[in-house]
This record gives C-alpha cells, sequence and structure tokens, in this order.
C-alpha cells in the first residue's frame, strides 16, 4: 500500500488492544477509505456491510431495501436463516447473534462501509446503533466495530460530535486525506506509470491526488492521452463522476452543485452574502447546513483574507477535480475526444494552469513551510485580496504565510515549463505589492517575497527579488 502508514499503524493498535474499540474512518469520497481498512484487515472480518447507494433508488422502499441488504449479509456470513428484521433494532440484534455463534479467541472485526446511506429518513437508526454499541459491544472486550463513510458532515454530526448517547464513545478517529505530491509519484510508480515532475503536477492539479483517479491512468499513454481518455473520448471514464459524486454525496445535490459552480467563477472565492446573491440560495440554516457539508468533504474551504475580520470570511473552491470538471467538462462543453492533447499550448490551458498550480501550493504549504526552514514556527495562512484603485491595480495573492518570528512570507506561485526569467516590468510590481502589504502590517513585521515555481528562477539582475525560491522539488 502506498502511504497511509500512520493510518496502518493505528487500526492495528485498535486491533491488538485488550478492550472493544469503535473506530471512524471517514474522507472525501474515491479517497480509499475502503481500500484502508479492506487491506488492514484482509481476512479477518468477522462481518462486512456495505449500505446501499441512495442514488437513482427509489427512495420509498428504501429503509426496507437497506434491512433486508443487511439481513442478507448476515446470512452470507453465517447467521441461520429467520425472519428478516423490520428495524434497525432488530437487524443489530442479530449481528450480535452472529458474532456470539462465533466460536475463537481475538477481535472480532466489524466493518459497517457508507454508513451513513444506511441512516434514511425516520429509520430511527442512529438510536439502534447506539444501543448495539453501548448495550452489547462495548460491554465485551473483543470488538474491534469500524465505520466507514464518505458524507462526511453525517460522520462528524452523528459520531465525532453527538451530544446523545454517542458522545464521547469513538476510540480512535481517521480522517482520510488526498495524497501528497510525493505520495502520488509513489502510486503512479507503483502502478508502472512514470511521468516528469511537470506532469505529475499537471496530474495533481486535474486529480487532486485521489487514488481511485489515479488508478485509471493507462502507463502506455502520455499524460494528455490519459486526460483525454478519462474526460473527453466518447464514453470517457469520468465523464459524469461529477454528477455521480453529489448524487452519492448528497440526498437533494442541486444546490449543493450551485454553490461549487458558483465558486469556480472566482479563484479567490465569494463571502456568504455573495454567494446567496450569486446562486439565489436562501440565506439561512440550510445554506450553513450546505457548506459546512462542503467543508467536510473537503470540497470547499472557508478562510478569513489576510488583514481582514470574522466578518469577512470567504468560501472557496478547493477541490482539484470538481474546479477540473466544472471548468472544462460543464461549463466548455467539449465535443473534441483529443481535445487536452489538441490544446495544451492554447490560453485556456495555460491560464487554467495558472490558477491550478496556486491551488496545488496551498494544499502543500507544509512542504512549502519545511522547503523555508520554518516548519518549527508557529504561522497562519490565509489569501490576501487587494481592491484595485487609482493609485494601483487590484490583486490576489492565494498564500500569504504570517509567521510568529515576524516575517511575513508573500508567496508568488507561477508554473512554467523552464527557469522562470524575472523581467523589469514583474519585478517592479512585484516590489509594489510587498510595499502595499508593508504598510499594512505592524512595524515588528517585515515581508520576505517567496516564489513557488517548477524549476527555479534564471538569474538576472532582477531575481534577486526573492528571498526564497522553492520547487516542484521541494513539494515532491
Amino acid at each position: 500500500m502506498v502511504g497511509r502508514l500512520e493510518e496502518q499503524k493505528r487500526l492495528e493498535k485498535c486491533f491488538e488492544s485488550k478492550h472493544s474499540e469503535f473506530v471512524a474512518v471517514y474522507g472525501r469520497r474515491r479517497v480509499g477509505k475502503t481500500y484502508l481498512v479492506k487491506e488492514q484487515f484482509k481476512d479477518r472480518f468477522l462481518f462486512w456491510h456495505t449500505g446501499l447507494s441512495p442514488y437513482d433508488r427509489d427512495r420509498k422502499n428504501l429503509l426496507q431495501d437497506q434491512l433486508h441488504a443487511f439481513y442478507v449479509n448476515l446470512l452470507r456470513y453465517g447467521l441461520k436463516e429467520g425472519a428478516q428484521p423490520s428495524s434497525w433494532l432488530g437487524a443489530f440484534e442479530l449481528l450480535a447473534r452472529l458474532v456470539e455463534s462465533k466460536k475463537g479467541t481475538g477481535k472480532r472485526v466489524i466493518f459497517l462501509d457508507e454508513m451513513p446511506w444506511m441512516d434514511t429518513a425516520r429509520s430511527r437508526f442512529i438510536p439502534a446503533f447506539e444501543h448495539f454499541w453501548n448495550d452489547w459491544a462495548a460491554k465485551r472486550d473483543d470488538i474491534l466495530l469500524i465505520v466507514c463513510g464518505s458524507a462526511t458532515s453525517w460522520i462528524e454530526d452523528n459520531l465525532i460530535h453527538n451530544k446523545g448517547g454517542l458522545y464521547g464513545r469513538l476510540t480512535e478517529k481517521i480522517h482520510l486525506h488526498p495524497f501528497s505530491l510525493k505520495e502520488s509519484k509513489e502510486f503512479y510508480l507503483n502502478n508502472g506509470v512514470k511521468m516528469s515532475h511537470y506532469d505529475l503536477a499537471l496530474s495533481y492539479m486535474i486529480v487532486g491526488g485521489i487514488p481511485y483517479y489515479m488508478a485509471a491512468f493507462d502507463n502506455s499513454c502520455s499524460l494528455a492521452q490519459n486526460i483525454d481518455r478519462l474526460f473527453f473520448a466518447e464514453d470517457a471514464v469520468l465523464e459524469d463522476e461529477f454528477d455521480l459524486l453529489m448524487g452519492s454525496l448528497f440526498v437533494n445535490p442541486g444546490q449543493y452543485k450551485s454553490i461549487l459552480r458558483f465558486l469556480s467563477n472566482k479563484h479567490g472565492g465569494y463571502t456568504r452574502e455573495e454567494i446567496v446573491s450569486g446562486t439565489g440560495i436562501a440565506d439561512g440554516g440550510g445554506l450553513s447546513k450546505q457548506l459546512k457539508a462542503l467543508i467536510a468533504s473537503q470540497f470547499i474551504e472557508k478562510y478569513i483574507p489576510f488583514g481582514k475580520g470574522g466578518n469577512d470570511t470567504c468560501y472557496r473552491l478547493c477541490d482539484s477535480f470538481c474546479r477540473f470538471w466544472i471548468t472544462f467538462i460543464e461549463k466548455k462543453k467539449v465535443k473534441d475526444p483529443r481535445y487536452w492533447e489538441n490544446n495544451i499550448q492554447s490560453p485556456a490551458l495555460a491560464a487554467w494552469r495558472g490558477f491550478a498550480f496556486e491551488d496545488l501550493c496551498v494544499r502543500h504549504v507544509s512542504q512549502i513551510k519545511h522547503a523555508l526552514g520554518v516548519e518549527g514556527v508557529a504561522s497562519t495562512q490565509s489569501a490576501w485580496c487587494l481592491q484595485g484603485d487609482d493609485s494601483h491595480e487590484g490583486s490576489q495573492i492565494d498564500l500569504v504565510i504570517d509567521r510568529a518570528d515576524n516575517v511575513v512570507n508573500l508567496c508568488e506561485m507561477k508554473f512554467y515549463a523552464d527557469d522562470f526569467r524575472v523581467s523589469k516590468e514583474y519585478a517592479k510590481k512585484l516590489g509594489g505589492r510587498v510595499a502595499l502589504i508593508q504598510g499594512k502590517l505592524p512595524r515588528r513585521k517585515v515581508v520576505h517575497l517567496t516564489f513557488v515555481t517548477t524549476y527555479g528562477v534564471a538569474v538576472n539582475e532582477y531575481s534577486g527579488i526573492f528571498q526564497k525560491v522553492v520547487t516542484l522539488e521541494d513539494l515532491i
């Protein structure tokens, strides 16, 4: 398995403990949660059940369908046939009976995958599950109960932050994140896919370190050919992925998709008021719930712009795959099956690469701090947006690192196919930005201009404007 070493250690520690353990594994859909649990325990499962996806399913009979599927799995794992349960209380009672019927010693591994799908409307799933854990499993010392779900907000609301009978019951929670650039490189090599660091970054800017998408790459094709295969060819593998993704996570995905589409229009994101105005979604508890769910699922992030207060909180699209899909599949409605190969040098792709690389850098801020040698220094990071006026043009800096050692790293990011050459005009522009932000800082603070790019900076009379240059090699 590539990566996930820390997560594997934590799961194995739970298996070896002398008490019953209740573990939640959660994270964005397609990030590899099920694969992690499956590879870690292999043939050690006593029971494994996956909830039925509500996507394109008759919701009137969804509870009965979920209970029937659960019962069929109980039979498959050795339960003696009897009456099918009519409620989740009955279903979990049968699961307890199945476990008690199994002889042997050691941990009994129970895996409930896509648990949020089981909690259908008016099913009283949570009270039944709570009773199963508190009144049966927790009283034993041999249960390892692992629950998993892509609807991250459901996991957080019902398990992690539960205020009822499941309060504080989780003994371990594992939030699985997308691969880093380094892990992505290892994953591709493990699958026989070889690419330059330039193409590795490009692939990351499209699929965002999501193993499921990366596994679809063909090692006999170039990156451009793979992108066409996955997105633009007839019957492309991922051409419907965005709709499937949203439909599998949210009961009514329409407004969630509207928020993501709107946020894709501006790289720095929008305030809540702007989202209300731009989408037509009413400002209230419903919108709060939707924003919270999208943040929990790692599709968007909220931040307070540098130098601003809480009333200026912005929301921005941070999922690379969603940004790419909305930009090129939905908005452009491309008909060319070889679009990527035929447009590699086009202005549209060049503009996208610039913004997408900034997203990549923000995702790898810990690696940037390491390259700066300040990973041990307390710091915060955010974006900085400057409104233009008669004296200066507006600008957006996607990464400002404010350090406790009184240095502010103003990070300029450029995706470039060679060493970047700093021109006189560009140096003047950057100098103006530094002066503007320096004027807004306390006197004890100093601005360091930091350049993050693919290969480096060509030495000339203007290259010294940067205190530090960080390259792809540093990020990988």
